[in-house]
């Protein structure tokens, strides 16, 4: 495999939103930092939108979110500022989590 596929194929393994950049933003990258510990989270930003990835897994909490933000936050909010997301999408009343069950 050349070195370019193999940038590529990792490339593919990483899960995780695009957001709108602002407050949830800010808030979703330090809690993914918070919640997916010993996980280097990347974040990209492009100005008109932040890919926030991880490799193969990434949870964010309701929680956690909440303490970023420094005020209550439901879940289904998420979807405002969610332009896309890398990966499958596991959604529940206080967490969601990004993930890859297949390996590149």
């Amino acid at each position: 495999m050349s070195t370019a596929t193999s940038a590529q194929a990792y490339h593919n393994n990483l899960v995780g939103p695009v957001m709108r950049p602002g407050d949830l933003a800010q808030a979703v990258i330090e809690a993914a930092r918070v919640d997916n510990p010993g996980k280097e989270i990347f974040v990209d930003d492009k100005r008109a939108y932040i890919r926030i990835h991880a490799d193969q897994e990434m949870i964010l909490r309701q929680a956690t979110i909440e303490e970023e933000l420094g005020r209550p936050f439901r879940m289904n909010d998420l979807e405002v500022d969610l332009s896309s997301f890398a990966g499958q999408i596991e959604s529940r009343d206080d967490q969601i989590r990004f993930y890859f069950n297949k390996t590149l």
